[in-house]
């Protein structure tokens, strides 16, 4: 009898073991889908973390700059400044390794359009 019910023990250990090592490796393989996020969204998520305030890249936020800046920013700068930057979540790559055009694209015009001189100047917070 006790050796059943230790078996029965070791089977369900080894069953919950399993069940959560499957549950972190599909958590860390799921990625977020930039497809369907927003500018906003993906600037808080992917640059809000090296330009808050007192971080060593600088804060920036939307109105940081105006409108014509952030155009020259992202028509050329981007690449050059970020080029060498380890990028957090992956520190064996590059902070420009993670962004194709689409992306760009889309935290290019929330910055734009949220500008210091914008018509609506706006944080990422």
């Amino acid at each position: 009898m006790k050796m059943r019910v230790l078996l029965s023990v070791v089977v369900l250990l080894s069953l919950v073991l399993t069940g959560m090592a499957l549950a972190e490796e599909k958590a860390a393989v799921e990625k977020p889908n930039f497809e369907k996020m927003s500018g906003k969204d993906m600037y808080k998520m992917l640059c809000k973390g090296c330009h808050q305030a007192d971080s060593d890249a600088g804060e920036y936020t939307p109105m940081s700059l105006i409108t014509e800046q952030w155009e020259e920013f992202f028509d050329g700068d981007f690449a050059e400044t970020h080029k060498e930057v380890p990028c957090q979540m992956d520190p064996k790559s590059k902070v420009v390794d993670h962004f194709d055009k689409k992306m760009l694209k889309k935290i290019r015009k929330f910055c734009v359009d949220h500008a210091a001189d914008s018509e609506q100047p706006m944080t990422c917070g």
